[in-house]
């Protein structure tokens, strides 16, 4: 199995999600999941962790996960080494019980955070345990809306804070917010990260590679540290769109903007002023041929192929 890429910072959020060795249930009783629940707890106490949402399914679990001392292996060493140590004693068995290692996707917060807590919770719904997101008492989505109050070492202001300020009726705009995507089909946010470990603009994408990754090249072995450090400039990128579709300049151009938002690594600004258009203008323009691409298979094989080229 590939070692993953950890990057880890002071003030880092995360997606995390575990799951059971073989896909096997890692909750089979009320007791399994309360304690689990506790060494969330004894981990903010030990190590300072922030849970700012969680979900609890019977084969895998989800955190938003904020580490303000930048210790997030130390945390998830607490937290699933514990537990499995807890789960073996009491079923007399022994051996891994989470599959491989955690995965951990690093965070833009301000971008994602409301829109990941969404997804965690509306897990439940997408499997058909329940069919409203508050009847799921293992999550933390009750604590978010009012329902029931939250434990004493979760922590929901930072989300809620997207809705207003305190005091107003930010649980009612949240549960609004979850609700609304109730039983429609709609993209995990987590398809959208770069490298499977790193969500966010392509601003953040470029800050976080500057700051934390450009010392680690000797680690290039690790795929998604290699697909993070060689990144194709815009450059390169658009005298391949120019080969492949240079007969249709306005679509090459499409192309062009879509490939350089997603996979360059430079700003929106920088990137705009190459194509003459405002910021806002390249992520629009992106958007509106992901749509395309989802609905025409020819397409999206030929800008695979472009994207096999430049080995992103």
């Amino acid at each position: 199995m590939a070692r993953p890429l950890r990057i880890v910072y002071p003030g880092a959020y995360y997606h995390v999600m575990s799951r059971g060795n073989e896909q096997k249930e890692i909750f089979k009783s009320q007791r399994d999941r309360e304690k689990f629940l506790e060494y969330l707890a004894s981990a903010t106490e030990r190590y300072g962790a922030v849970i700012q949402a969680y979900c609890l399914m019977s084969n895998h679990y989800h955190l938003l996960l904020e580490t303000p001392e930048g210790n997030q292996p130390q945390i998830m060493r607490h937290i699933n080494g514990a537990y499995t140590i807890y789960f073996n004693v009491k079923r007399k068995r022994s051996g891994h019980l989470f599959q491989g290692r955690y995965k951990a996707i690093l965070v833009e917060a301000d971008s994602y955070a409301a829109e990941l807590s969404r997804y965690i919770h509306l897990n439940p719904i997408r499997v058909g345990l329940v069919e409203k997101p508050g009847d799921y008492p293992w999550s933390s989505y009750r604590s978010y809306i009012g329902q029931i109050p939250p434990a004493e070492w979760f922590k929901t202001e930072f989300v809620l804070g997207y809705f207003g300020q305190p005091g107003t009726k930010t649980g009612f705009r949240y549960r609004h917010f979850v609700e609304e995507l109730q039983g429609r089909d709609y993209d995990s946010p987590l398809r959208k990260a770069i490298g499977t470990v790193v969500l966010g603009t392509a601003d953040f994408v470029e800050r976080v590679t500057a700051n934390h990754l450009d010392d680690r090249e000797h680690e290039k072995d690790v795929p998604a540290l290699r697909q993070l450090l060689s990144k194709p400039s815009p450059q390169k990128i658009l005298k391949a769109v120019e080969k492949a579709f240079g007969t249709n300049k306005k679509l090459a151009r499409q192309i062009g903007m879509y490939l350089c938002h997603r996979y360059s690594g430079k700003g929106n600004r920088e990137i705009g002023e190459l194509f003459g258009v405002g910021s806002s203008a390249i992520t629009e323009a992106s958007r509106r041929l992901q749509e395309r691409i989802e609905g025409d298979a020819k397409l999206a094989e030929a800008i695979q192929g472009v994207k096999s080229k430049l080995v992103i």
